[in-house]
């Protein structure tokens, strides 16, 4: 299958480039310039980003959960540092997987177990928000995971929309999103609700996750499908707690600055709040939710 068939037939053109700013003073983390993205964009982030995959991979037993049998052509909006893209590459050999993200992935990071990138994988640099440089119809299987920290709140109707445009008459459309940690204790509730503030000011609302499969609905998918699960965050949760926490608390790690530059806590205040979630996870058996939903763009 010729790659010409993604492209628009209009323009065809790609995002303008996004790089990461200088450190922030405040907690040494690099953030998107002009990008209302909340979470850091460094080595520390990308390192999470994997890990995330991983925990995610083993909790939902696979990468993916809409009924795709043998799909053509994949693209993962969103791709980050490309894990989940090339492991659809190495499970759908017979497959064009695309990969596009705001940030290319630095090269030397790009993922490849077995030291090398599959022939049927290709990063393309775009923008969700500033629509897609793919054709109508472009691909059997559009897949879309953990952006809700960087579309803004009043953005996520047209960048569904755009998910189900590019994907073809019948194709499916996956989202998988986050939210705020359930059962934490006061500190928890409190460092949320800092994270929650500084997001908000920044457009981004992080209590959006439930409402995925209404946005794929309103964007005119059928056979739409929802569901969400709750991992522990904690040792009493096991192997799947212990991984939560590890996740969990590199996300609270990395808002740190975000939410001491805009003066709803010292850094002190945000430290000392971390230590206490951390040690209430078991009392209150602090739980982290997933939401997952996809549906069909209509035949």
């Amino acid at each position: 299958m010729s790659w010409f068939r993604f492209w628009r037939r209009k323009n065809g053109g790609v995002a303008t480039a996004t790089r990461p700013g200088a450190p922030d003073a405040l907690d040494d983390r690099r953030r998107l310039q002009d990008a209302p993205y909340v979470l850091p964009s460094d080595d520390k982030e990308i390192n999470r980003l994997d890990f995330q995959h991983y925990m995610l991979r083993y909790t939902l037993r696979g990468n993916f959960a809409a009924p795709i049998q043998q799909p053509m052509s994949i693209l993962d909006v969103g791709s980050g540092t490309g894990r989940w893209a090339f492991e659809m590459a190495r499970l759908f050999p017979n497959s064009n997987v695309i990969g596009a993200d705001i940030v290319a992935p630095n090269p030397d990071a790009m993922p490849a177990d077995d030291g090398t990138r599959p022939d049927n994988y290709a990063f393309i640099q775009g923008n969700i928000l500033e629509g897609l440089p793919f054709a109508d119809g472009a691909f059997d299987y559009t897949h879309m995971r953990l952006l809700l920290f960087a579309i803004p709140e009043a953005r996520w109707p047209d960048v569904t929309r755009e998910l189900v445009r590019v994907t073809r008459p019948g194709g499916w459309i996956e989202m998988v999103e986050t939210g705020p940690q359930r059962n934490g204790g006061p500190a928890m509730d409190q460092i949320v609700s800092w994270i929650t503030q500084a997001s908000l000011k920044r457009g981004v609302n992080p209590l959006l996750g439930p409402r995925i499969g209404e946005f794929l609905h309103g964007a005119g998918a059928v056979n739409v499908s929802a569901r969400d699960i709750a991992l522990p965050v904690g040792a009493y949760g096991g192997r799947v707690g212990r991984l939560a926490e590890t996740d969990v608390f590199g996300v609270l790690q990395g808002v740190k600055g975000l939410v001491a530059s805009q003066n709803l806590a010292t850094p002190e205040q945000y430290d000392s709040a971390v230590l206490a979630a951390r040690a209430d996870l078991n009392n209150y058996q602090c739980a982290l939710p997933f939401y997952i939903a996809y549906g069909q763009r209509p035949g």
